[in-house]
């Protein structure tokens, strides 16, 4: 039984080839994603290895404030110079030296714009010489208070060399520097793991970096002969006591690496959601494969029944068969995802400033997870029609046998059932109550709605493709297209429904985020009452800012009626970690929002004052009168009264401090500023005014109330751009299962093409015949994709109302856009089918058995 499964396996290379396609893109995405993260995570290991390998114990301030990971206010205080004397002095030190290093210098470019690094650091520090893989490329060494160095990647990205003049932003306005030297990195890197440094003078780092001289972020330690670096922390850490936090270079490398790590595990994610994608739309195209062969296989699995051949041995022989299939496909999406693996890698390295990779590594867990994976959807996916092959009666064998259509009753029982626990669980992620596995239950039902979906598909595809087949009926081929597709409601339905995951993705996440867009819109018109902002889009930890100097001369424009300044931080209100806002005039903050207090009134505040959101004083159970304690980063700890509570719609954060707390921010440079303008006054003009008073903020720019809505809402394109790529593999593997489908179609009627053509059919119409039939098809399955979609995004809009979605836009134009793709799809699927028709030999096929 075995060798004959075998022979008939490879006698049919074609039906193996298609079957497996899908299976190597999932099982390539998901290798992939394994063999990238292995690869730059020991890149990053080595990197940092080496940067830290130049002190033995590394001496800083406990944060006062803990860090989300994209934020500025990790740091802890400054620590004093003679803290350098003091670790100096240890026993156990032979050396110690201050340095500061913190994240916020901006250099800008030849092109007059800051250069961004996308999430990597923009270090400013001062110059302590070579070392630690660090060496000077061309130029010197900085020795002025107006001369700089910086790393090659970021002289490239500015377009800068040296002897240039360059300007820089840091917690303090821009600043113009010579560049007198370039920098790099051992191993011909231009940078450390991307980020950009720019070198200062130990003062000039110090008064720009950390805003007070004489002050350092951390002090570098070498232990003397005979002493380890563990020993070296432990003595350090025990003389200094509990307010400094001691490190070994080897652990200041683990953390930095593994910091770089968790940043890579959102690649991670992406790569394996599409995979997820790849293989949940896969399935459907072996499900649809294996039936087809199945039905194909009548006789011949009935032959092998009539002569002595179990049900099991049956099962056995179509499982055995999806076996081959799976790891066959498993190794080869192993050997592409290992490919797509050192690619993205190598990508990520030039991207990084040459970042030199560790030798290509595939982690077990990547061979494990590819034939695992590959294999058991695989199987899965043949069960069914496994089953259905050993119901086979052995009679058949004996006679020319049409496989009938079975009643619909099961499967569509089966697809309520499962679309039911697909909403259940939809409604228990969204409403909050599947606790911590909230994400885990919403992407279940999701999956379970797919497949419920698809499987009451086939109840109504015949009616609906005969209704979508009309529209070519005008002709001969239109109309055999048209009876063709919808002659088995099955296959038509598991077919559609891979194009239907695709577009049904895309279309629900479209309407979520349209939704979102048009309500934050609207919230903003209806909350915000300024007509002109100031401010940048984040593109790293450092939020932009600008000179604060611009505040006051904005201000004494005569076009302007009130202007509001905003700062903000992450700090401890009473011991949790929360974002503050603090403002210039709040009273002018009160006048840009249209908002009436919930209790208190919205004046200036004074240094003792605060004001609290809605839902920060619900939270920390606080009303006016009351007091709070806030502790800065830089700033220490200090009691404040609550003066007003206001509504949150008016907050940029739930805390509001007055402006004298910005000395205690770790950038004490406004983020935003609103702007009312005089009922008279030309909004334009004032525009180009406030422009020009921001020539030496490059950062940020001025905008009008339309303008800052689109700028706010960018982060939304851009995933809805990483959606819509998702969207185009979930296509490409659609066009695969059509095809397949259509392939094997034309294989199981070759008779049947054969007499059409013997009667007078003729090859172009044979071609638009099967053509006809792959477009009703796709039709079919992106109409079923947007009546899903736009039922799960709604459903989505509403649970998520209560967070500020309130208005449900529906993406029209782009669902009309998804059904001409769809059509285009049909007409591309359907190539290599038509072709393989129109060529059939008449007499061959009218003789085939």
């Amino acid at each position: 039984m075995l060798r004959a499964t075998l022979k008939s396996l490879l006698a049919r290379k074609l039906r193996l080839l298609l079957s497996g396609l899908a299976v190597v893109l999932g099982v390539m995405f998901v290798s992939g994603a394994f063999v990238l993260t292995d690869t730059l995570g020991r890149s990053f290991d080595a990197l940092f290895a080496q940067a830290f390998e130049s002190s033995d114990v590394y001496v800083s301030a406990a944060p006062a404030v803990s860090s989300d990971g994209f934020d500025q206010s990790s740091a802890g205080k400054p620590l004093p110079a003679t803290l350098v004397e003091t670790v100096a002095a240890n026993e156990a030190v032979a050396g110690a030296a201050g340095a500061v290093y913190a994240d916020g210098a901006r250099l800008i470019g030849s092109n007059g714009k800051v250069v961004t690094s996308f999430g990597a650091p923009q270090a400013g520090q001062n110059w302590m010489g070579e070392g630690g893989g660090l060496e000077l490329r061309s130029g010197r060494e900085p020795r002025a208070d107006d001369e700089i160095l910086i790393n090659a990647g970021l002289a490239e990205a500015a377009r800068v060399s040296v002897g240039d003049r360059v300007g820089v932003l840091t917690r303090e306005p821009k600043r113009e520097f010579t560049l007198v030297g370039i920098v790099g990195y051992s191993g011909g890197r231009d940078s450390l793991g991307g980020s950009n440094e720019v070198f200062f003078t130990t003062p000039v780092a110090q008064q720009l970096m950390l805003g007070e001289r004489d002050v350092y972020t951390h002090v570098t330690a070498q232990a003397v002969d005979g002493t380890s670096a563990e020993q070296l922390r432990d003595a350090l850490a025990s003389s200094l006591g509990g307010d400094y936090v001691v490190k070994t270079g080897a652990q200041m490398a683990a953390e930095s690496s593994d910091g770089l790590k968790e940043g890579l595990s959102f690649f991670n994610k992406i790569l394996l959601g599409f995979a997820g994608v790849a293989l949940l739309v896969g399935t459907f195209l072996i499900l649809n494969t294996f039936s087809i062969i199945v039905a194909q296989r009548t006789r011949e699995l009935a032959l092998l029944r009539a002569i002595g051949a179990s049900r099991r041995q049956v099962v056995g022989s179509v499982l055995v068969e999806a076996i081959v299939i799976g790891l066959l496909a498993s190794a080869l999406g192993l050997a592409a995802g290992v490919g797509i693996g050192a690619a993205l890698a190598y990508a990520f390295g030039q991207f990084a400033g040459g970042l030199t990779l560790a030798g290509l590594g595939v982690p077990a867990i990547a061979v494990y997870s590819s034939f695992g994976v590959g294999v058991l959807v695989t199987l899965l996916a043949a069960l069914l029609p496994a089953l259905r092959a050993s119901r086979v009666p052995p009679i058949a064998a004996m006679q020319d046998v049409a496989t009938p259509d079975r009643p619909l009753t099961r499967i569509t029982t089966a697809g309520a059932v499962v679309l039911a626990a697909g909403a259940a669980l939809l409604a228990a992620g969204l409403s909050d109550n599947a606790g911590d596995q909230a994400l885990a239950t919403i992407l279940a039902g999701v999956v379970l709605a797919f497949i419920g979906t698809a499987l009451l598909t086939p109840l109504i595809s015949r009616p609906v493709v005969s209704a979508l087949g009309a529209a070519f009926a005008w002709s001969v081929p239109g109309k055999l297209g048209r009876l063709n597709s919808g002659r088995n409601p099955r296959r038509t339905a598991i077919t559609a429904a891979a194009l239907m995951v695709g577009i049904s993705l895309v279309t629900g996440i479209t309407v979520v985020l349209d939704s979102a867009k048009s309500s934050v819109a609207a919230e903003v018109d209806e909350v915000l009452d300024a007509e002109l902002v100031i401010s940048g889009a984040q593109t790293g930890p450092v939020a932009p800012t600008f000179d604060a100097t611009v505040l006051d001369a904005a201000a004494a424009l005569p076009e302007v009626a009130v202007l509001a300044g905003i700062w903000q931080e992450r700090a401890l209100v009473e011991g949790q970690t929360r974002w503050v806002t603090a403002s210039n005039d709040f009273a002018a903050a009160g006048r840009v929002f249209r908002a009436v207090p919930t209790a208190g009134v919205i004046a200036t505040l004074r240094p003792d004052q605060v004001a609290l959101g809605a839902g920060t004083a619900e939270d920390l159970g606080r009303t006016v009168g009351d007091t709070i304690t806030v502790e800065l980063a830089q700033g220490g700890s200090k009691r404040y009264e609550v003066s007003a509570v206001v509504p949150d719609d008016m907050m940029f954060g739930g805390v509001v401090l007055p402006v004298e707390a910005v000395a205690g921010f770790t950038v004490a440079q406004p983020m935003m500023a609103l702007i009312k303008l005089n009922d008279d006054a030309d909004a334009d003009a004032a525009l180009a005014k406030v422009e020009a008073l921001l020539a030496d903020s490059p950062e940020v720019s001025v905008v009008n109330r339309a303008g800052y809505v689109e700028q706010q809402l960018g982060v939304f394109d851009t995933l809805l751009m990483m959606i819509q790529i998702l969207l185009a593999l979930a296509i490409v593997i659609a066009v695969l299962g059509i095809v397949n489908t259509l392939i094997l179609s034309v294989m199981e009627r070759t008779r049947e093409l054969g007499l059409l053509r013997a009667i007078g059919l003729q090859r172009a119409q044979m071609m638009r015949m099967v053509t006809v039939e792959a477009v009703v098809v796709s039709v079919f399955g992106a109409l079923l994709g947007i009546g899903v979609g736009a039922a799960i995004g709604a459903v989505v809009v509403q649970a998520l109302h209560d967070e500020g979605i309130t208005d449900l836009v529906m993406p029209w134009q782009q669902m009309g856009l998804f059904v001409g793709l769809a059509a285009l799809v049909g007409v591309v699927a359907a190539i290599i089918p038509a072709i393989r028709a129109a060529r059939i030999n008449v007499l061959a096929a009218i003789a085939h058995e």
